[in-house]
């Protein structure tokens, strides 16, 4: 294990499904940022949950479009998802780094984010559903 992080995938599925949820509690509550950093928190879930279904070694990384990029060596259907994940990539250092970076996100941004991840997710794991 690294770090203490599990190496069952339903883990991952699991984590990144309440970080879903959290996209909602805090578009309601009129936080942008927050539900960025939730959105880029599901991905990066899902896409280690994905991989390590498929024997990937688990590692401490953040950056979505590395992750895809290993995915895309399992399911080179997932390109399309090459831009998403680079912009929600920084969605990360949005809500770390507030003081670096001014993000000037909206609810609308996220939104439409969150409808092209849907996509993503239900190609990594056609069998799920999410809310």
């Amino acid at each position: 294990m690294a770090g203490g992080d599990s190496l069952h995938p339903p883990d991952w599925r699991e984590s990144a499904a309440k970080h879903w949820h959290r996209i909602d509690v805090m578009l309601a509550d009129g936080d942008a940022e927050a539900a960025a950093f939730f959105l880029q928190q599901s991905l990066e879930k899902y896409l280690k949950g994905y991989l390590l279904v498929r024997g990937w070694a688990l590692r401490k990384i953040h950056q979505l479009q590395t992750l895809l990029n290993d995915a895309i060596r399992n399911d080179r259907s997932l390109e399309p998802y090459r831009d998403l994940c680079e912009r929600v990539s920084g969605y990360y250092f949005v809500e770390r780094y507030l003081q670096l970076v001014r993000s000037g996100l909206t609810a609308a941004d996220i939104e439409a984010d969150r409808t092209e991840a849907r996509q993503l997710v239900l190609a990594l794991f056609p069998d799920g559903s999410l809310p």
